[in-house]
């Protein structure tokens, strides 16, 4: 860190007008950046004067001895905890593996966006990847009918069942819920059990859009319509034609292009910037956001009638803290799927590490369960994944910081101390106890919130040996 309090960056790169826009970028989250060009550079860069040391490094990946494993190990041996990106152009999964497995603790792809560099530069501070690391995490190939998207939590399939009712219509649907909870899931698996399923599904990041330029992604523009417009843009509306657009974070959007979106969506034309007709459109919307729209409409940062535009069908998707009990089988499933990207193998993982996972509250939800997965995947020499694999976890768990065992709360327990099922019998006897307690042994209630007949619970009360008063 340099004296004035700035954290200093050095980039390895030899590309002068590179090395100028990571510079500038830096500059804007308050990173001061120093340079070299080789790795020679590098090593006596590392050695700066009165203390001042250097926080992170970011290396491109095309540097001239076109492999920066070597240069990661030596930077590692110099500085055991010296957080290392690599940059690199067109990035894949193997590109990833490879620089992690050299030691890189994140992984970003040009061309860099001022928000994607600054997460990355964030995280270094916080001791977690927010590169490129969770986009590959995430591009897992295939998109998820509702029937495969694991989780058994009641108020979670409630959620589900009200998102593929709606699926079959043409309604807008809006799904609200913490980031990383799968909002991006259910709204591909709105789309796949759709009538428009072989039609586009068009998405935007709203959140990751400069104010300035929204309304160009969203409408398109006419060549000459403003400063900086060369050539003429399709809007993504337009891109997705008899299709659907998911609009992530729509929260995000400035008011003054809610104005134009809400003309568009009571209307069905969308108006390019600078263009002297309107185009008729066919999209179905879905927006999804990770704040409450209700608060923002009242707080006059969203617009009400634009709210209730999108809020015919609304989805709400619950954390994943609460339901842990939908981890195992999450984790299994994720694993298998992290198991077909290129360079990965099939991997197992211990029960006693399955437990670890199901403890943790995972404030990232399922979006942050994957990215550890992935990276403990990717850095496993064995053969299946331990405890010992979840270094972050683990230290979380000795710090108090881990939930109470599934079933410990109130909740229902689904495993075994050995990791396996419980059977059928015991979980339903569980769950008529939970359900009898309450509902304060209001046996009417609780047959009708179990959706069985009154003498069917007193039949299933005999048969598992359940006193009406449990």
């Amino acid at each position: 860190m340099t004296r004035n309090g700035q954290r200093l960056l050095l980039l390895i790169d030899d590309e002068p007008a590179q090395r100028r826009l990571v510079a500038a970028l830096a500059g804007r989250a308050g990173w001061r950046s120093i340079f070299a060009a080789d790795a020679e550079e590098a090593m006596v860069a590392l050695e700066t004067p009165d203390g001042v040391h250097v926080d992170a490094v970011m290396i491109d990946h095309k540097l001239p001895e076109d492999d920066a494993g070597p240069l990661i190990a030596r930077l590692r041996a110099k500085r055991s905890a010296l957080p290392v990106m690599v940059l690199t152009a067109n990035g894949s999964v193997g590109q990833a593996v490879a620089a992690m497995r050299g030691g890189a603790t994140d992984f970003l792809v040009k061309p860099l966006t001022p928000e994607r560099l600054v997460a990355a530069l964030e995280g270094t501070v916080a001791g977690t990847a927010a590169g490129e690391l969770r986009p590959l995490a995430e591009k897992i190939p295939a998109l998820l009918a509702f029937d495969e998207i694991v989780g058994s939590a009641p108020e979670f399939r409630a959620a589900l069942a009200i998102a593929a009712k709606a699926a079959r219509a043409r309604v807008p649907v809006l799904v609200e819920g913490e980031s990383g909870v799968g909002k991006e899931v259910v709204a591909e698996a709105v789309h796949a059990a759709s009538p428009r399923a072989k039609k586009p599904l068009v998405t935007v990041n709203c959140g990751a859009l400069p104010p300035n330029l929204v309304e160009s992604e969203l409408f398109g523009h006419e060549m000459g319509a403003f400063t900086g417009a060369f050539e003429r843009k399709t809007g993504k509306f337009a891109e997705a034609d008899g299709g659907t657009i998911f609009l992530d974070e729509v929260g995000e959007i400035p008011l003054d292009a809610q104005v134009k979106l809400l003309r568009l969506l009571q209307s069905g034309e969308v108006h390019p910037i600078g263009a002297r007709h309107a185009r008729i459109v066919d999209v179905r919307v879905i927006a999804a956001t990770n704040k409450k729209l209700a608060e923002e409409v009242e707080a006059g940062r969203f617009r009400e009638d634009l709210y209730y535009r999108l809020n015919v069908v609304q989805v709400t998707i619950p954390p994943l803290r609460e339901r842990s009990g939908d981890v195992p089988a999450l984790t299994r499933h994720l694993l298998a799927r992290i198991a077909q990207q290129p360079g990965l193998r099939p991997l197992g993982i211990t029960d006693d590490a399955v437990q670890l996972l199901a403890s943790y509250q995972w404030p990232g939800n399922v979006r942050q369960l994957q990215n550890a997965l992935f990276r403990a995947a990717v850095l496993c020499e064995g053969e299946g994944l331990t405890r010992g694999d979840f270094p972050q976890i683990a230290a979380a768990a000795q710090m108090g910081t881990i939930m109470p065992a599934m079933g410990a709360s109130g909740g229902v327990t689904l495993f075994n101390p050995d990791g396996n099922l419980r059977s059928l019998e015991d979980i339903e006897a569980d769950v008529i106890r939970l359900a009898i307690g309450h509902y304060r042994g209001r046996m009417t209630e609780v047959a009708r919130r179990l959706g069985i007949g009154r003498s069917t619970l007193y039949r299933k009360l005999g048969e598992l040996g359940i006193d009406n008063a449990a």
